[in-house]
């Protein structure tokens, strides 16, 4: 792994007092990579957390969007609240990466480090309840089911910042590539919108030597997939950002019969909703206008996901200049860019102000990898980024 990227004085009190706890948190993010727990189901998770933030003093409300949490801590006369975020889920995927601490729960994994997102904001809130010096309200959400985009809308739906009122909301996420420790920052959009589609091809299924008295569902599925490009290099302006993937196509099971359908399931991705909706209207139209140019028909289901995550400017600069007066110019990435994949965390950033940033993994597998395990040399730089951006926020003037 990098080194960590620290500009900081080695007197620095929140280095020192996160110092002094880091290896009960490294143990803690190692237990929770050991019990993963799928969307929705993070009961040992939010058992877990909910227990640690009830011992160190904060407000626990448990059973948001089932599992989910917020934690509240208050002092002081300041007017100001903030929200930091969490996720807990886990994925279904078998592990492969022979450590110690490997899941113990067959087809489970933290392939995504919620595991380490998790024990860093823990980390934070230990810090902050023991030391911290703010004067306002802190709101930490622990929110259950990231993974499959159903969390942040549930809790929304649930209430969440209606019982929770914040003035902005943070979260982050740790990326593979990006030297460790060293924090991204994007304006605007950062991540993509994520929608999917099943199209299915129906033909006339037939005899592999007589297709003539068939119609061909798989000749049809090739047209249409060859076709598909067409509308990110045509139809999006070049300008714009649009992926359209083909990652499942399903046809027939011998050689020499024609069958009577294909299914293909599809993803697409976007930073602008103008960019998401021509994605909606073009696809099915081509999908039903490939097919019927073969003499096939087309069944489209195409269903929206989450819309892109897009950082607010105010909220997206004062998160940057915490990291740069916290940390240092050299643990921020300067050529950050979106990323293409996808969190919903854009719904909290539609019903509030705030900002979702990165902090590198260094070197390791990419994210959702049976390969990929957090590392635990980020927990104490970010754990102290979120105490410096607690602190800040709530001891700025509220004028």
């Amino acid at each position: 792994m990098d080194t960590i990227a620290q500009n900081s004085p080695s007197n620095d009190p929140v280095e020192k007092g996160i110092a002094a706890f880091l290896n009960e948190i490294i143990a803690l993010r190692r237990d929770l990579h050991q019990y993963p727990e799928l969307a929705f189901q993070e009961l040992r998770t939010s058992k877990l957390v909910a227990s640690r933030l009830s011992s160190w003093g904060y407000e626990v409300a448990t059973g948001i969007a089932g599992t989910g949490i917020v934690a509240t801590l208050r002092r002081g006369e300041g007017r100001k609240r903030i929200g930091i975020r969490a996720d807990m889920d886990a994925l279904p995927v078998e592990e492969a990466t022979g450590l110690a601490y490997a899941s113990s729960n067959p087809g489970v994994m933290h392939a995504c480090g919620h595991d380490g997102h998790t024990s860093i904001l823990l980390a934070a809130a230990r810090y902050l309840a023991e030391s911290g010096n703010f004067s306002g309200t802190l709101r930490l959400i622990f929110q259950p089911a990231e993974e499959i985009g159903a969390g942040a809308r549930k809790m929304i739906s649930e209430g969440l910042f209606e019982r929770f009122p914040v003035d902005a909301v943070f979260g982050l996420h740790n990326w593979p590539g990006v030297p460790t420790g060293q924090f991204g920052f994007v304006t605007g959009p950062a991540m993509a919108s994520v929608d999917q589609a099943v199209i299915k091809i129906v033909g006339k299924g037939g005899h592999g030597a007589e297709p003539h008295r068939a119609v061909d569902p798989v000749l049809a599925s090739a047209s249409f997939i060859t076709a598909l490009q067409s509308v990110v290099s045509r139809n999006v302006d070049p300008q714009d950002m649009a992926v359209a993937t083909v990652g499942s196509i399903h046809a027939g099971s011998a050689s020499n019969v024609i069958p009577e359908s294909v299914e293909m399931k599809l993803t697409m991705r976007a930073f602008s909703e103008t960019v998401r909706q021509l994605l909606q209207e073009r696809i099915p139209a081509l999908a039903r206008a490939q097919a019927e140019s073969f003499g096939a028909s087309a069944d489209v289901n195409y269903r929206l996901g989450f819309p892109a995550l897009v950082n607010h400017l105010k909220e997206t600069a004062f998160a940057r200049d915490v990291a740069y007066d916290a940390l240092g110019l050299a643990a921020i990435e300067k050529d950050f860019r979106p990323r293409t994949a996808s969190e919903d965390f854009a719904f909290m950033l539609q019903a509030n102000p705030g900002s979702y940033l990165f902090v590198g993994n260094g070197d390791s597998a990419p994210l959702h990898s049976a390969h990929y395990d957090f590392n635990d040399a980020i927990i104490a730089p970010a754990a102290r980024y979120w105490v410096r951006l607690a602190e800040t926020f709530l001891t700025e003037d509220d004028g």
